[in-house]
């Protein structure tokens, strides 16, 4: 099993994410990470013959439905409010 440097460790983290810590706070983060590795270790001994990858734990399906119009060509009701209209479309001005 190899031994994790964490004063080196703590360097390269703060300029991967470019910020400065206290001593304090690299001791702080160090054993958080510790923490974290130790938790990784014990979920390596779990017995996963058998069980079959996940992405989610809850089954994924497709949720869409049917389109279906429900508000029909309205367009003579939405040009009726246009300053100006032409073959059946709002008028604008030219933008360059």
């Amino acid at each position: 099993m190899e031994t994790i440097r964490w004063d080196e460790t703590m360097e390269y983290l703060e300029i991967l994410s470019q910020i400065s810590l206290t001593e304090e706070e690299k001791k702080q983060t160090a054993e958080e990470l510790e923490k974290i590795l130790d938790y990784m270790k014990k979920l390596e001994e779990l017995d996963t013959e058998g069980i079959e990858p996940m992405s989610h734990v809850f089954p994924v399906q497709n949720v869409f439905r049917e389109d279906v119009v429900e508000n029909g060509d309205q367009r003579e009701a939405m040009l009726q409010n246009a300053p100006e209209k032409k073959e059946g479309q709002y008028l604008v001005p030219k933008t360059v």
